[in-house]
């Protein structure tokens, strides 16, 4: 999966609607809003958006910094990261860029959109280890210190 999302529960409010909906014997009739056929041109649509270079280069040199045995990961990495991120990593930020672009009515991404996406892209691919657990480290704080390092 591309993206790993942290939701948190619903208000009292929100989880009363819930229940309501969904233990009801009369189910709610559904209106698609959108065909296959239109999914898939949104989809051909993202990946026709260009990438400048540079773009590019920084997705992969942030994944490639969250291998602790690569040269471009800092030291910090090293010492806290057991298995870093993989190239699909590098194809989701361009793929989310693309689409976070389109949404924002941008011709092309940036490397803002690639920092806004590299949490929940990289968070389930960037295994911590023993140090940063006992020193309480969160991926997500990694995650965050290496674009700080790279940008």
């Amino acid at each position: 999966f591309m993206f790993n999302l942290r939701i948190d529960y619903p208000t009292n409010n929100e989880e009363i609607s819930i229940v309501r909906q969904t233990t009801k014997s009369v189910k709610d009739v559904l209106s698609p809003i959108m065909t296959k056929s239109e999914i898939k041109d949104y989809q051909s649509l993202v990946r026709r958006v260009p990438v400048a270079d540079n773009v590019v280069e920084y997705a992969v040199k942030l994944v490639s910094a969250t291998r602790p045995n690569s040269k471009n990961a800092p030291n910090f990495i090293k010492e806290s990261i057991s298995w870093g991120a993989g190239p699909r990593a590098s194809q989701f930020l361009i793929l989310g860029s693309k689409a976070q672009a389109l949404l924002d009515g941008r011709p092309t991404p940036n490397i803002e959109d690639i920092n806004s996406l590299a949490i929940p892209i990289l968070r389930h691919r960037v295994l911590t280890n023993f140090n940063a657990e006992t020193e309480g480290l969160k991926v997500e704080d990694i995650i965050s210190q290496l674009i700080e390092k790279i940008s």
